[in-house]
This record gives C-alpha cells, structure tokens and sequence, in this order.
C-alpha cells in the first residue's frame, strides 16, 4: 500500500496504481503516456479496440483533451460533476489511441476525495477503468484490487471499501445531441 505522494509519484513513472472511486477501485496511469496505457492493457487483459475513460480536475485538464465542449456538455457538466457522469466528447487531434474512439474521449471529475486528490497530485488525466482483469466481478477493497494485481505490478492507494453500485453512466455529447451509451448511476435525460 501506498500514499498519495507515492501514487502520484509512481503514475509519473509510467506505473499502475490501483485507487478508490465513487463506485469501486479503478487502475490509474498517466493517459497520454502510450507506454503506461500498453503496460495497463496488458495488465487488465483488455482488447485493443476498447479504449479507457478517464478522470481529469477540471476545465483546465478537459480543454487539453477536447477539441469542442458544447452548451449541453457545459450544463450537464455544471449538473453532474463530480459525480458519475462520464462523457464522450470530440478529442482534440494527437492524443493517444487507447483513449480515443470514434474520434472522441470519455472523461469524468470523480466526487470521491482520494481519487480526484490524486488526479490533482499526477497533475495529468487519468484512467479511470475498473480495477480487475477483464470479465470479473469490480473490487471495492484495496485487498480485493491487490489480489488481483499484487505489488509489482500494480501499487495500491488504500481508501477504505467503496460503496459499488452501478458504474457511471456514459453519455456522448456532439453539439446539442446526447446519446447514452451505457445507462448508469445518473439519470439525464431530464436535463436536455
């Protein structure tokens, strides 16, 4: 188990660590750092065409990633964050493939305190996929996440257990258009 100063530190590194969320644990890299995100996609034994969401800070880290932010985005935004709304919106050209699908990236600001304290430490976007291999059941323990990626292979931020619950819901924005992708935790179709 690691600190938060460690976390941060080992994320700059090109490192995986495992971290509490508003749901369960997720696995954590620096996403603009290709070779960070290939050790993670290795790691969690996912396909190439399933790209990572990510959890950022704010504006500041959300402009560096996306090329337009609508009038709906900045409402549902204003509504939702920090909260488990994740959404799809245009990428800005030259970000890493593992992030991007259909030309557009998927972020979130999580309301859990350790995780979004340790996007501020990285100073970077992180993942913010689940933290277990693909098809079993999400952790909500540290130890859960460690038994699945034990130490070298991935640190652990222990914050106590997660609530779980439904993941965030996933929601692409293109203009004054939302799709949901993935229903989830939020409910938006009354905010249009």
């Amino acid at each position: 188990m690691v600190d938060l100063a460690a976390a941060a530190a080992a994320i700059a590194r090109g490192e995986v660590v495992a971290y509490p969320t508003e749901t369960f644990y997720g696995l954590a890299v620096d996403a603009l750092d290709e070779s960070a995100l290939s050790k993670l996609r290795a790691l969690k034994g996912r396909a190439a065409e399933k790209t990572f969401s990510l959890l950022i800070s704010g504006h500041e880290m959300l402009s560096a990633l996306c090329g337009e932010i609508s009038p709906l985005a900045e409402r549902l935004m204003a509504q939702h964050w920090p909260g488990p709304l994740t959404l799809v919106l245009p990428a800005r050209p030259g970000l890493p493939a593992s992030i991007v699908a259909d030309g557009c990236v998927a972020v979130r600001v999580s309301p859990h305190p350790l995780a979004q304290a340790l996007v501020v430490a990285a100073g970077r976007p992180i993942t913010a996929t689940s933290a277990n291999p693909a098809g079993s059941p999400p952790p909500r323990t540290a130890s859960d996440a460690a038994a699945y990626f034990a130490p070298p292979s991935c640190l652990i931020l222990d914050g106590g257990t997660t609530p779980g619950g439904q993941p965030s819901t996933l929601a692409r924005v293109r203009g004054e258009r939302m799709e949901i992708l993935r229903q989830g935790a939020v409910a938006v179709a009354g905010v249009l």
